[in-house]
């Protein structure tokens, strides 16, 4: 079991910089950590993902160059620090984990995460 709760979101100029804390807690040994996010009347889609000891990452198109996923494995958070944020980023953001590699990658599905947090609003907007 892991236990997952975000903090960090808020309303943010376009342009301007955001930066998501997920604090876990339980078997946080080993897990995958990712973040994912859903716009109103929209699915749930992938952000990014970071392996265990943090040398792999993994980011969907749209945010790469200006968002970074990292983590503390001392204190048990992992971060997204979001750049030149754009209003189309405006989404309920979640941390996710999950133990298991997919075919030997990071997993980039909802269906691949077992364990949820309950989301921190991001609104970019001017």
């Amino acid at each position: 079991q892991v236990l997952l709760v975000e903090s960090g979101g808020g309303l943010v100029q376009p342009g301007g910089s955001l930066r998501l804390s997920c604090a876990a807690s339980g078997r946080t040994f080993s897990t995958i950590m990712a973040w994912f996010r859903q716009a109103p009347g929209e699915e749930r889609e992938f952000v990014a993902a970071v392996s265990w000891n943090g040398a792999n990452t993994d980011y969907t198109d749209s945010v790469k160059g200006r968002f970074t996923i990292n983590r503390d494995n001392s204190d048990d958070t992992v971060y997204l620090q979001m750049n030149r944020l754009e209003p189309e980023d405006t989404a309920l953001y979640y941390c996710a984990a999950e133990y298991r590699y997919i075919d030997g990658t990071l997993p980039t599905t909802t269906q691949a995460y077992v364990y949820w947090g309950q989301g921190t609003q991001v609104t970019v907007s001017s």
